[in-house]
């Protein structure tokens, strides 16, 4: 499902030193169109509520809900497990309740990555909880080999192997969330390797 990455072919204004792009600004795109057409599909004229997981899941939300021609509603929660310059999660802290009421409406739980799985399952129980009429979950990036949680989402764009990544959203001690690619960044010459 992933392209092939390549290194940088030239010094780029705003780039980690070293980076690798995974996913280029178009191929993201024509993904994001990609799963929005699925969950057109999946949800019809329905009315739907997206929550989306800030701060990194943030582009990716603007991104998709903007060709979801249907009914829609936005909320978003604060979750965090990577905290500073951190490329290992730490313990994760969850917000109370999400902005929006979902009782007896479907919600879409969105993430800009699925990693571990332990912040999207941790969500979709604390929303779960609240009533929803059907909860589903939809994540750009899925990195399977990390998975410590049994989960999957519902809808997924790319597949990456065990790479810690930035750009589009996705953060190291909160930059690069401005990058149009996802690029991978290269491992440190210290310490855990990146995830």
């Amino acid at each position: 499902m992933s392209p092939s990455a390549a290194p940088l072919r030239e010094p780029r204004s705003g780039y980690p030193p070293g980076a690798r792009v995974l996913f280029t600004g178009e191929q993201i795109r024509s993904t994001v169109e990609r799963m929005a057409g699925e969950i057109r599909a999946a949800y019809g004229e329905q009315e739907l509520t997206v929550v989306a997981v800030l701060h990194g899941g943030l582009v990716f939300a603007a991104d998709l809900i903007r060709r979801l021609d249907m009914p829609l509603r936005l909320g978003v929660v604060m979750a965090s497990s990577y905290r500073g310059e951190a490329r290992e999660p730490a313990a994760l802290e969850l917000p109370q309740h999400p902005q929006l009421d979902v009782a007896d409406r479907h919600v879409l739980l969105l993430d800009d990555i699925l990693d571990t799985g332990r912040t999207l399952s941790a969500l979709a129980e604390r929303l779960g909880a609240l009533g929803p009429r059907s909860l589903r979950t939809v994540t750009l990036l899925d990195k399977p080999s990390r998975r410590v949680v049994p989960i999957q989402a519902d809808f997924r764009g790319f597949e990456i192997p065990d790479l810690f990544v930035v750009g589009y959203g996705l953060d190291f001690n909160e930059r690069y969330r401005n990058l149009p690619d996802i690029v991978a960044l290269p491992p440190p010459a210290t310490g855990p390797r990146p995830g």
